[in-house]
């Protein structure tokens, strides 16, 4: 049984998922972010293996083919998907796995993983999330309103997330992400699995004294 807890955060496109994940795995031991595959090309400053694993459509095709992912989907025209070995091996390693996918992505996690986690973040309002977009300076107008439009499809599957967080100031979000994975790790079935040692010690050494 895996030890670690896998925690499926979405969002919008423009919402900040991104900058608070990297901020949360600075501040947070023993928390770890699953690198996906895509088929995108790479943006200005990503790094192969560090952001994303970039893959030509016959590799992730075969890869698909192969079950190598434990979910994939199609995105703004490419596709993505998490490696099924890749996250199932930090699990067992002690680690929590944060998986950075969209609403497609977190339906079937969810079906294979009961037991995972799932965050929706939400921007203040759509103005700020077509800021956002716009601030970025790297999609045209036309692809910034055609994400606006596609993030509405995004927002309406809120209601089937865990967890709620809204992003309107950073370091109030980051902080209730943090405590979110914080507070599940104090869960009675967590523990039994992380403090596994610790309580058999605890119940052997009680048991001895009757």
């Amino acid at each position: 049984m895996p030890v670690g807890t896998l925690y499926i955060i979405s969002a919008p496109s423009g919402a900040g998922k991104t900058s608070l994940v990297s901020q949360l795995l600075e501040n947070t031991t023993d928390v770890t972010v699953a690198v996906s595959h895509t088929t995108r090309l790479p943006r200005p400053n990503e790094k192969n293996g560090e952001h994303y694993h970039f893959v030509s459509h016959a590799i992730f095709k075969t890869m698909a083919e192969k079950g190598a992912f434990l979910e994939h989907a199609q995105v703004f025209g490419n596709y993505y998907g998490t490696s099924r070995d890749a996250a199932l091996t930090q699990l067992d390693n002690n680690l929590d796995v944060i998986l950075e996918i969209d609403w497609q992505g977190a339906q079937q996690v969810r079906a294979l993983i009961p037991d995972s986690l799932s965050i929706f973040i939400l921007p203040p309002s759509l103005e700020s999330l077509r800021q956002r977009l716009a601030d970025r300076n790297q999609d045209s107008l036309e692809t910034i309103n055609r994400r606006i439009a596609e993030s509405l499809n995004e927002l309406s599957h809120y209601p089937e997330f865990d967890y709620l967080v809204i992003n309107d100031d950073f370091a109030t979000a980051l902080n209730t992400l943090r405590a979110i994975i914080i507070a599940n790790r104090q869960r009675c079935s967590v523990q039994l699995e992380r403090q596994k040692e610790f309580l058999s010690t605890i119940t052997n050494k009680s048991n001895s004294l009757f």
